[in-house]
């Protein structure tokens, strides 16, 4: 899909909340830089129910969230210079507990992650707009498609 505007991603989050499966789903964010990924998260999480400023984890390398009925983790993996700092920052708990986690930059924690259930790439265009595509690895993320 295409989102030549930020209504057409806050729809897309919007869509996604609605889904059951997204209060224990392992979803990967990936692009480049400036690409929207943590856009799309904050517009997430609002429609899930979290009050207050979404922020970029990139400093904190985690954000954690109490919604209604759950718990979601933000993560941002873009400082990690080694897979092994996913270990040094205890983060695998986490990963094991329920609730909703969202990663950006999963291929600086290659390996330690657990499967995704669902993928979103989103590429940015040579006329601003982004190409947005949804890849579901497990029955979680095939319930999550739009």
């Amino acid at each position: 899909m295409s989102w030549s505007d930020e209504a057409q991603c806050t729809a897309s989050a919007r869509a996604l909340a609605a889904q059951p499966g997204v209060r224990e789903a392992c979803i990967e964010l990936r692009g480049d830089l400036g690409s929207g990924k943590t856009t799309f998260t904050r517009y997430l999480l609002g429609a899930l129910g979290a009050t207050g400023r979404v922020k970029s984890p990139t400093y904190a390398l985690m954000e954690p969230y109490a919604l209604p009925g759950f718990e979601a983790w933000h993560f941002d993996f873009y400082r990690f210079n080694d897979p092994q700092e996913f270990e040094d920052a205890g983060f695998r708990e986490l990963f094991s507990s329920p609730g909703l986690k969202l990663v950006e930059w999963p291929d600086k924690a290659a390996g330690l992650l657990p499967q995704a259930d669902l993928v979103i790439a989103i590429t940015l265009t040579d006329d601003e707009q982004r190409r947005v595509c949804f890849t579901a690895q497990t029955a979680i993320g095939l319930s999550l498609l739009p």
